[in-house]
């Protein structure tokens, strides 16, 4: 081997390590904007398309709470665990635990439907626990963070 071949070749290892760095900062930027952006339309769908006919007792609301037998306490009380979930998830310290505790909620309607409505309407809570399981796993480190801030206070 040639004393001139090993700088090249070090130096074409470095710059694709550069290139190949760059890149996966690129990526890692993307997957984030992403991740965020799946946030912002969570919690905007359960603010506005799930929390909001609850809490303004929209007649398609009441009538289902009604059938459920749970009455408005139980229509009122889901939409502000739904409403309380997608302020949540756009709190950097609160989205993993958010994102779990509507999951669960998801499981509890997805249980509903399928005892109380024949499972009319059972695979959209099914649906939305993969992004929200997505958002628990990519945001699990904030649960370190938010166990910190609990045993600081206490």
């Amino acid at each position: 081997m040639s004393e001139t071949t090993l700088p090249v070749t070090a130096t074409a290892s470095a710059q694709s390590g550069t290139v190949v760095a760059e890149s996966a900062t690129v990526r890692g930027r993307r997957a984030r904007i992403a991740l965020r952006t799946l946030q912002v339309v969570l919690a905007l769908f359960y603010a506005v398309a799930s929390a909001l006919p609850k809490l303004i007792a929209h007649p398609s609301a009441s009538e289902g709470f009604a059938e459920m037998g749970w009455g408005d306490a139980g229509m009122y009380t889901i939409g502000v665990l739904e409403l309380a979930g997608a302020v949540a998830l756009l709190i950097p310290v609160l989205q993993s635990v958010s994102a779990m505790a509507l999951s669960a909620l998801m499981v509890g309607a997805f249980v509903v439907q399928v005892s109380v409505f024949d499972g009319e309407n059972a695979a959209t809570p099914l649906i939305l626990i993969v992004p929200l399981a997505l958002i628990a796993w990519a945001r699990r480190d904030q649960n370190a963070r938010l166990l910190g801030l609990v045993r600081r206070r206490a």
